[in-house]
């Protein structure tokens, strides 16, 4: 199945992710099993609400012993985009 692999993040980086930042270690909530690094993966909420898509720049053994600060998650594209480039877009 296509973006089979998931990532959540926490409240608190969710803004965050949707300003186009990288998800870092801290902001993970949950990882699919068996995410390979540079994997496609789809970025949820906590609530199961799609926020963009992006890279896994950790594999999920990676990422449950990196430092809080390492990013896990390259962003790519997210849901606030058309918001803050909606000038541009017409």
């Amino acid at each position: 199945p296509v973006l089979q692999y998931k990532v959540w993040v926490k409240p608190g980086s969710e803004q965050s992710f949707l300003y186009g930042n990288h998800v870092l270690k801290s902001g993970l909530g949950r990882i699919t099993e068996n995410t390979a690094q540079y994997q496609g993966v789809v970025v949820y909420s906590m609530a199961d609400v799609p926020l963009g898509f992006g890279v896994a720049a950790k594999s999920t053994q990676e990422c449950r012993k990196v430092d809080p600060l390492a990013i896990v998650v390259f962003h790519q594209a997210d849901v606030g985009e058309y918001v803050r480039n909606e000038d541009s877009l017409t």
